[in-house]
Formats: structure tokens, C-alpha cells, sequence
């Protein structure tokens, strides 16, 4: 495959209808899957965030809410001790847990999971994606069943400041994107302590093994070792 198929919605979330439970975000199927992320696109994460309504419609038991457009759904769990930076959605039966930080534009859908001392960021999170122990995910997408190890840190901002840019075998393709972390298509799983460098694409169910890190555009059932 060529990089531009590699960066299709419809390759990396192949399951992804835009019909599963509650809010979901809509991704782009005629360009790069990462332009969602790109904060001055008018249908991009931030554009379609602002057209989203409701409230927290779940009990809070002790977590931290501040900013407006905080949304949660009414069969979400948020647990004592998350922090919550509107705007954010928290879609059905997802789970943020004790410790979580949740920063603007995290679109959490439902199922997902949001663990202990991971902290999100203008990130999507599909239905069933977690992020479960100690990880960052800025500036990026996890497809549904992809699985983050403890310790796996999306790097989302080159050293220099500078535009990220994606490699694929000889090529090196602009983002347009000054912050980009990685799109992970489903059933991507992580081991412990792996780094994803800015602009990486993982294709459904790749594996990357612990203390590894990874850079640049991969296809589908690659191994990183």
C-alpha cells in the first residue's frame, strides 16, 4: 500500500459505521485521516466539538470539572479524583478513572477507558479504545480495540517546534500539523513504556513490544521489537 491508503479512515477503522452509541466524531474519508486534528479545519475535532450539547448527566462522586462544555454521559463512569477540562465529551458505559486528566477536546466514545494518571488531549479515543495506565495521548486517534501498555507516551510535539512530518520507506510526507501524535488503527496493541515519535500510523492490529519506540507509517499486522 501506498501511505495514502495506509492514512484511510475506512483501512484503520474498518468497523467504525458512525452509528454506535452516542456521540461520535466524523472522520475524513476523501483525505488523510489526521487532518481531523488540524485545530483550523471547520470540520475538524475542535469545529465539531463546539457543535456538540449536553451536560453531565452522570453522579459525580468527587471528580474536578472546569471549562464549560463538559459533557458525560448519564451510563458513564468518572471516578473520585478525575479532572475534567471542558470542552470534552464522555460517551457510554466509558470509564475515566481515578487520577485521569482529560484535557480540552478529548472525545472519549463510548466504551473507551481513560485510566489512572493518563492524561488526554485534542485526542479522539473510538468506541472501545483504551488508554489505561499511566499513558499520554495528545493530538491523536485510537481505533476501536486498540490497547495502550503501561507507560505508552503518543509524543505529540517535535524537540524543535517545527512542522511533524511522516515517513514511509523513502518518503517524507508534511502533516500540515505543528502537533500530531499517532493514529492507531484497531487492535493496535502497545507493550509497557513504548514511545510513539510525532506523526506515526499503525495499521489494525499491530503490535509494538515494550521499551520500543516507533516513527514513521506502517501497515497493518506490522511488529515493532
Amino acid at each position: 500500500m501506498d501511505w495514502g491508503e495506509l492514512a484511510d479512515a475506512t483501512v484503520l477503522f474498518p468497523s467504525f459505521s458512525g452509528t454506535e452509541d452516542g456521540a461520535l466524531p466524523d472522520l475524513p474519508t476523501e483525505r488523510p485521516v489526521w487532518t481531523v486534528l488540524d485545530p483550523a479545519n471547520e470540520t475538524g475535532l475542535k469545529a465539531q466539538m463546539a457543535n456538540l450539547q449536553g451536560d453531565i448527566a452522570c453522579s459525580n462522586p468527587g471528580f474536578f470539572v472546569r471549562g464549560e462544555g463538559v459533557i458525560v454521559d448519564a451510563t458513564a463512569t468518572v471516578e473520585a479524583g478525575a479532572y475534567l477540562i471542558g470542552p470534552c465529551y464522555i460517551g457510554p458505559r466509558a470509564t475515566v478513572r481515578s487520577g485521569a486528566y482529560v484535557r480540552e477536546y478529548s472525545w472519549i466514545c463510548a466504551d473507551a477507558v481513560v485510566g489512572h494518571a493518563t492524561e488526554t488531549k485534542h485526542a479522539i479515543l473510538l468506541p472501545g479504545a483504551k488508554a489505561p495506565h499511566f499513558n499520554y495521548v495528545g493530538d491523536s486517534i485510537l481505533g476501536k480495540g486498540a490497547n495502550l501498555g503501561a507507560g505508552t507516551k503518543l509524543s505529540n510535539l517535535r524537540n524543535d517546534g517545527g512542522e511533524v512530518h511522516l515517513r514511509h520507506g523513502d518518503q517524507r510526507i508534511p502533516s500540515g500539523l505543528r502537533k500530531f501524535g499517532a493514529v492507531l488503527g484497531e487492535g493496535v496493541a502497545t507493550g509497557c513504556n513504548s514511545v510513539m515519535n510525532p506523526g506515526v500510523v499503525l495499521g489494525c492490529n499491530s503490535v509494538v513490544w515494550p521499551n520500543v519506540t516507533v516513527t514513521g507509517v506502517h501497515e497493518a499486522d506490522s511488529l515493532h521489537r
